[in-house]
């Protein structure tokens, strides 16, 4: 069992009932909002991240498949790599007038 799925019990530690099944919580995810009502920001980070710079892409509100969907497009049309941690998109290098505009032409406002 993984250890996301044992930080979600609720209390019961052991039962002698042979039936018995834990009861999971379960967060639910926000449904995605269209691109013109995303409000994003484009900021450059380099915190924490050896002195490399990085182009962070925050304020997505969304599914966590739309948001590494979107991260894809991204690092393709940038040619670069980068990854989705924590509800933002992170992209290799100095990227924020390309992002910018790529995200402007998929709809997005900022």
């Amino acid at each position: 069992m993984s250890k996301k799925n044992k930080k979600q019990k609720t209390g019961i530690v052991y039962s002698t009932n042979q039936n018995f099944d834990y009861e999971y919580d379960e967060a639910s995810e926000p449904e995605t909002l269209k691109p013109s009502k995303q409000s994003l920001k484009i900021k450059l980070d380099k915190k924490q991240r050896k002195g490399k710079i990085v182009t962070l892409v925050l304020g997505f509100t969304g599914k966590t498949e739309d948001l590494k969907n979107l991260a894809k497009i991204l690092k393709t049309k940038c040619g670069v790599g980068g990854s989705v941690k924590d509800g933002e998109i992170i992209i290799q290098g100095d990227f924020r007038e390309k992002v910018t505009q790529i995200l402007k032409t998929e709809g997005f406002r900022f």
